[in-house]
């Protein structure tokens, strides 16, 4: 004979059937939201759209690892030989600013340069300085010091400032962001708004993005009196309506992010 119940039970069984499904497909859903991000058509690269197209300026950026015991004959060795490169009229290349690492990686130095006219500049520096005697001399010495060494060519954002030399004395804060593949030109529509609530206290140096090296990198560059300076113009942009949704609409689309403290050298543009 049929149970009184099995009416009840068939329907509680479809009900948890449709439940459950209904929980897989929320959690699938909820799944793939982290790994599918929605992405407009583009007709040119970023690069293109993001930077600077009157000055066609191109960056390196050079993170030296020095020796310890190394470090003051090492920066003794900069100051002496990167300002005559940076003065040299026939190289079309600039010193714009030269660190030692504060807090972070340490025993480092940064090193930042412009060329002007973009990779053919670059081209006939490093072709000029073949034939350099002083740089020779420079990188063989140089050579002996060193743990370790990398590079990146960058462009800059548009909507950034260009650095100019500026006396001191400052701290620097390099901060670099790895993005996810895919997000620069998200990224570059945020901060483009952004940046507008960092100038008060000429703190915004520079702002660059990788082209060659470690691809969608993001490096800003600022500049503060000290420490606490520092802590109280961070805490200041909090107080501008608009930057609370930048930042939680640009940090999901990071995926590492490093912050040094650097010191200039007696030989850097930026003091």
């Amino acid at each position: 004979s049929r149970s009184p119940f099995g009416t009840a039970r068939g329907k509680w069984s479809c009900f948890r059937g449709l439940s459950a499904s209904n929980n897989r497909n929320r959690e699938d859903s909820w799944f793939k939201s982290l790994f599918v991000r929605k992405v407009d058509p583009r007709k040119d690269a970023h690069s293109h759209l993001l930077a600077k197209k009157e000055d066609n300026n191109l960056y390196k950026i050079q993170f030296h690892n020095v020796k310890p015991e190394c470090l003051e004959a090492y920066n003794k060795l900069c100051d002496e030989v990167l300002p005559s490169i940076h003065a040299e009229q026939n190289y079309p290349c600039e010193l714009v600013g030269t660190w030692n690492t504060w807090y972070g990686e340490q025993d480092q130095a940064v090193h930042l340069w412009r060329y002007r006219g973009g990779y053919p500049a670059l081209t006939e520096v490093m072709n000029k300085l073949k034939n350099n005697k002083d740089f020779l001399e420079y990188r063989k010495e140089r050579g002996k010091m060193l743990l370790s060494r990398r590079n990146q060519l960058l462009l800059e954002f548009s909507f950034w400032n260009e650095p100019v030399p500026r006396d001191g004395p400052n701290i620097y804060e390099l901060r670099s962001y790895q993005l996810r593949p895919g997000t620069m030109i998200e990224w570059g529509n945020y901060w483009a708004r952004a940046i507008s609530y960092r100038q008060h206290n000429r703190e915004a140096v520079g702002g660059f993005f990788s082209q060659i090296g470690d691809l969608y990198m993001v490096h800003h560059l600022w500049a503060y009196k000290d420490l606490q300076s520092r802590e109280d113009t961070r805490n200041a942009a909090w107080q501008h309506e608009g930057w609370d949704e930048v930042v939680y609409y640009t940090v999901p689309l990071i995926q590492h992010m490093e912050s040094r403290i650097m010191i200039p050298l007696k030989a850097s543009p930026l003091q």
